[in-house]
């Protein structure tokens, strides 16, 4: 059973109380269809006892003492109802009063924003756990209705990292201001064409699997000065919260969110989890009007350019292998983290 959980969502482990008996216990917060908040947890041994769970939109700070549920461990899950889908809610998860777990959902709720979430929860080789509420990622931020605006101003957002192409952004501009936004464009090379060609049936399925191997070598061959710069912002603790976006959130912000990972020594297995997310929160229902009018190949070639493809990112850490020897070379000489600014990320990002 949790093996299965695991497999489907991200373990968020966050140890307050810690001890040579401590059981291993595992949590994850998932949204309903109705918007409530459904907690799961697992322990192993099995404990008996109760958990309690207080509520906050800060997750650094949880000042409501009373715990808002009380559930028997051996439940195993227990929700949070609410009516509220403007501000995010994060929990604290206490077993028996002695050992904590800070957990949240993976996904916010947004309604103009495609594949938008949190990166926190992850768990590093060491058994440390990334930060939730500190990096968010997302599609881009054009269309941004009046209640995704209060969410992000709910989510504390400082800086926006955008790292679309300066033609996306005159097309198609960030319509948010109250962040700092930062636009590092990432060039798309022969994507950029490729949307021409598929309404003209210029492009076969083949060919627009050629083209995204092309754009995942080209971030690590043509790329890493750009990426390098982004991750320079990371050292900065007054930028945070940070928001990582391009066009649907999924290919530069994914290799960007790759390598970040990457440098808090999370697991490949996590990472290509959070990269393949992007499949379950990009929705091409806008595009149903247009595709359907198009030949099947223009239909299976749009489905590979909107498809998180776990062969693009593995040709991106194989390619970089061949070029620097290592992901960690690649993050030193390449990105240009040196094990002090590992550490000063580490020392931000992780709890």
């Amino acid at each position: 059973m949790l093996g299965k959980i695991l497999s489907l969502f991200a373990s968020v482990t966050m140890l307050v109380g810690c001890s040579s008996n401590a059981p291993d216990i595992r949590a994850i917060c998932l949204r309903d269809d109705i918007g409530n908040y459904v907690i799961k947890w697992e322990t192993d041994p099995v404990t008996e006892g109760i958990v309690k769970m207080t509520v906050s939109d800060n997750p650094d700070l949880f000042t409501n003492e009373s715990p808002i549920i009380y559930a028997n461990i051996k439940d195993g899950v227990a929700t949070y109802i609410t009516n509220d889908n403007i501000s995010r809610k994060y929990f604290r998860l206490s077993f028996n009063d002695k050992y904590a777990r800070i957990i949240g959902a993976r996904s916010a709720v947004m309604d103009s924003v495609q594949n938008f979430r949190d990166l926190g929860g992850y768990t590093s080789t060491n058994g440390k756990t990334v930060k939730w509420g500190k990096v968010f990622r997302s599609g881009e931020l054009s269309s941004l209705s009046e209640w995704d605006s209060i969410r992000l101003d709910n989510l504390g957002i400082k800086t926006i990292i955008d790292l679309r192409t300066n033609q996306e952004t005159l097309t198609a501009p960030i319509k948010y201001t109250k962040a700092n936004i930062l636009q590092i464009p990432i060039p798309v090379g022969k994507i950029a064409d490729a949307p021409q060609r598929v309404i003209e049936g210029r492009m076969r399925k083949g060919d627009a699997g050629v083209y995204m191997e092309d754009e995942y070598l080209q971030f690590v061959t043509d790329n890493t000065d750009q990426f390098a710069k982004v991750l320079e912002q990371f050292q900065n603790e007054d930028n945070y919260p940070i928001l990582i976006s391009c066009s649907y959130g999924k290919d530069r912000t994914g290799f960007l969110t790759a390598m970040l990972l990457a440098a808090l020594d999370i697991p490949r297995d996590a990472i290509m989890e959070d990269y393949l997310t992007s499949n379950q929160y990009i929705d091409t229902s806008h595009l149903a009007d247009i595709v359907k009018h198009l030949s099947t190949d223009a239909q299976e070639s749009i489905t590979v350019f909107l498809t998180a493809n776990e062969g693009l990112m593995d040709l991106a850490f194989h390619k970089i292998k061949k070029e620097y020897g290592s992901t960690e070379k690649y993050l030193s000489k390449g990105l240009r983290l040196t094990d002090k600014k590992r550490e000063r990320l580490k020392d931000i990002l992780l709890y």
